[in-house]
């Protein structure tokens, strides 16, 4: 993600701009930023995700966006575009374009070196003050490992953390589980793709 020439703009201005835009953009304090492309890995653990998650929600109130739903986070000024978004129950919208969700219930990142610190600092502090989120998911792209946090009565965060590749993420809000084999489906590592014989 990278900051355009500082431009500062209303919500009114970027929303009306965004939806004319053909690149995604994510805006935080009036600043919008690019956002890059993702690799290869990103984007097969993003569709493995959302395909696993769909799956298992097809009959269910809950319903799944991928990363072209806007979430608005409204306490901190933030427009952005999570991975892969769950809702439980009745969708809340900005506007009648139903394109900016306001009530996301588990929200999942996939980690990427240039925003993984945002990710887990001021990105899931703003996430935080979503009153309707209480799961946060946190994958890596380079190795078998994901984060797993769930809000608690006392609105804290309790991390669980899964590296094995037959491991489960079990997700008690939406009542279902993410194997991590399932994740990581046809994911190579730099470490494999290295050792891979040629063709």
């Amino acid at each position: 993600m990278s900051a355009l020439p500082k431009l500062y703009l209303t919500p009114e201005q970027y929303i009306r701009q965004e939806r004319n835009s053909d690149t995604k953009h994510e805006y935080y304090g009036g600043e919008i930023f690019v956002l890059a492309g993702v690799s290869r890995q990103h984007n097969l653990i993003t569709l493995n995700v959302s395909s696993e998650l769909s799956t298992r929600l097809k009959k269910r109130s809950d319903t799944v966006y991928s990363c072209a739903m806007r979430v608005k986070i409204e306490q901190a000024g933030l427009y952005t575009y999570p991975d892969v978004v769950v809702v439980c129950g009745k969708a809340q919208f900005e506007d009648k374009e139903q394109d900016t969700l306001l009530n996301p219930t588990v929200i999942v990142e996939v980690l990427s070196k240039s925003t993984e610190a945002y990710d887990r600092g001021t990105k899931f502090k703003n996430y935080r003050t979503l009153p309707s989120l209480t799961e946060y998911i946190l994958i890596a792209q380079d190795t078998y490992h994901i984060e797993h946090y769930v809000r608690q009565a006392d609105n804290q965060w309790l991390l669980s953390e899964v590296d094995d590749p037959q491991g489960v993420v079990e997700l008690p809000t939406i009542q279902c589980s993410l194997r991590l084999s399932e994740v990581y489906d046809k994911v190579e590592f730099a470490s494999e793709a290295d050792h891979q014989p040629n063709d």
